[in-house]
C-alpha cells in the first residue's frame, strides 16, 4: 500500500474515528469466507461461536491475510500513527466471531475497549436489510493510551460491566449519548483505534447470521504481568461462551 493511501487511512482514524477500506475482498475471496463460516456455523447447530487464532483461522484466507505483509505494515502504521510510537510485538490476534440465533440479541450492546490499539475489522455475513443489522456502534477516540497498566484496568472494569453498559445503552436510546453508527457491509475492512474508542454491535435479528472477522494489533501494554493475565482470562471465558453457545462480554 502507498504511503499516500496509508496517511489517508489514518487521517481519517483521527479525525472521523474509522476508516473503510471498500472491497477489500474481492467476491471470490469473500465466498470462500462465506462457505467456511457456514461450515463452522452448522458444527455449532445456530448457536454462537469464536476462534481466538487456531487452526480453523489459519488454515482460511484469514491466516493468509493476517501473513500478509502489506497488511501488516498497514496496521503497524496505524499504530504507529495512533502511539507514535513502533509496537511492542508485531503480533497480530485473529479472531472469528459468529453471532447466530439468540445469542445476538441477549449479548449486544456490551460496550468495551479493545486491549490492542489497532483493530481492523472484517464483515463476512451481515445483514443488510432490516432494523436489527449488528450495526457497530462507536465513541471514538475518547481516551488517551494510559502510561500505566493499572489506571487501563480500573477505566475497562468501570466500563466493561451489565450496570455501565445498561446505563449507556440507555443514553443513547433517550438520545443523551449519540454515537457514531456504522453498517457494515460484507468485504469492506474498518479501521479503528479500539483501545481508545468504546464500541459495542447493536442486536442482530435472530434469523440472520452476523460474522465477522476482527485483528487486533498492537498492545501498548504488552509484556506487562496484568496484560498477561486478562489475555488469559479472556481467552478463557471465550472458550467457555463457545462451548454454551453465548457470547462472552468483554
Amino acid at each position: 500500500m502507498e504511503a499516500s493511501a496509508l496517511q489517508l487511512i489514518t487521517n481519517e482514524i483521527k479525525n472521523k474515528g474509522s476508516s473503510c477500506i471498500t472491497n477489500f475482498l474481492s467476491n471470490e475471496q469473500l465466498a470462500l469466507l462465506q462457505e467456511s463460516v457456514r461450515i463452522e456455523a452448522e458444527k455449532h447447530k445456530g448457536s454462537y461461536f469464536a476462534h481466538h487464532g487456531g487452526g480453523e483461522i489459519e488454515s482460511c484466507l484469514l491466516g493468509a491475510l493476517g501473513a500478509s505483509p502489506e497488511f501488516r505494515n498497514m496496521l503497524a502504521s496505524v499504530y504507529q500513527a495512533g502511539a507514535g510510537q513502533a509496537a511492542y510485538s508485531d503480533e497480530i490476534l485473529k479472531v472469528l466471531r459468529c453471532v447466530q440465533g439468540t445469542s445476538g440479541r441477549r449479548e449486544s450492546n456490551c460496550f468495551h475497549y479493545d486491549a490492542s490499539l489497532v483493530t481492523a475489522l472484517l464483515p463476512i455475513e451481515i445483514p443488510q436489510e432490516g432494523v436489527d443489522r449488528g450495526d457497530l456502534i462507536l465513541f471514538p477516540n475518547g481516551r488517551r493510551i494510559r502510561s500505566n497498566v493499572l489506571i487501563n484496568v480500573v477505566e475497562k472494569a468501570l466500563l466493561q460491566n451489565a450496570l455501565s453498559r445498561k446505563l449507556i445503552s440507555a443514553a443513547i436510546r433517550h438520545k443523551l449519548l449519540r454515537p457514531e453508527k456504522l453498517q457494515l457491509v460484507p468485504g469492506n475492512l474498518y479501521l479503528f483505534w479500539g483501545y481508545r474508542t468504546l464500541h459495542a454491535n447493536e442486536p442482530c435479528d435472530p434469523s440472520h447470521r452476523r460474522a465477522t472477522a476482527i485483528f487486533h494489533y498492537g498492545d501498548p501494554h504488552a509484556g506487562s504481568f496484568a496484560t498477561r493475565m486478562i489475555l488469559k482470562l479472556n481467552q478463557r471465558r471465550a472458550r467457555r461462551a463457545t462451548a454454551l453457545g453465548t457470547q462472552p462480554t468483554a
